[in-house]
């Protein structure tokens, strides 16, 4: 837990060296805020057909009484003092710095990715960004990762564009496509 999100009060009595997590009640805060925008956009929901036992609104209702509860709750257990239990770190030394040169890397294929998708369309920039990633990241199989990204860029190409209708650029392939 960082310095910025946990401060101790030192208080007398049965509260005195409690470590309370700041962070968590701008989480309740944030849940509080969502839960009473659903709430209200619910309200505002017109009533469906007479015959439909589950009336449009009732979704909204549900999940905007869920989250303000979920807002209260945390409140409370923050204010009594419960703590997440801290990650150890598993598989990563966190006595080592950021390795800035892969981010830059993968920043580099984002990059190109973003300037590329209009002409050379997803099917192809899809397969680029995953065997490019893969590559910064110490793959030493590109013919597997190129297979591998052509083949999640069309799945993923033709769930969007056949199956649920959301356009996606072909660039390039479109006729082929």
């Amino acid at each position: 837990m960082s310095a910025h999100t946990e401060q101790r009060l030192e208080e007398s009595g049965p509260s005195r060296g409690r470590v309370v997590d700041t962070a968590q009640y701008g989480l309740a805060a944030f849940l509080l805020v969502v839960g009473v925008v659903v709430l209200v956009d619910a309200a505002g929901l017109e009533k469906g057909f007479a015959d439909q036992p589950v009336q449009p609104y009732a979704f909204g209702f549900v999940i905007g009484s869920v989250l303000v509860a979920l807002a209260a709750l945390l409140a409370v257990a923050t204010w009594r003092g419960d703590v997440a239990e801290a990650e150890d770190g598993e598989d990563i030394d966190l006595t080592q710095g950021s390795d800035w040169a892969t981010v830059a890397k993968l920043g580099v294929v984002f990059v190109i990715v973003v300037l590329t998708i209009s002409w050379l369309g997803w099917a192809i920039v899809g397969a680029f960004l995953f065997a490019g990633t893969a590559r910064v990241l110490g793959s030493r199989t590109l013919i597997l990762d190129v297979a591998i990204g052509t083949a999640l860029s069309l799945l993923t190409w033709y769930g969007f564009y056949v199956g649920l209708g959301i356009p996606i650029p072909a660039g390039v392939l479109d006729g082929v496509l």
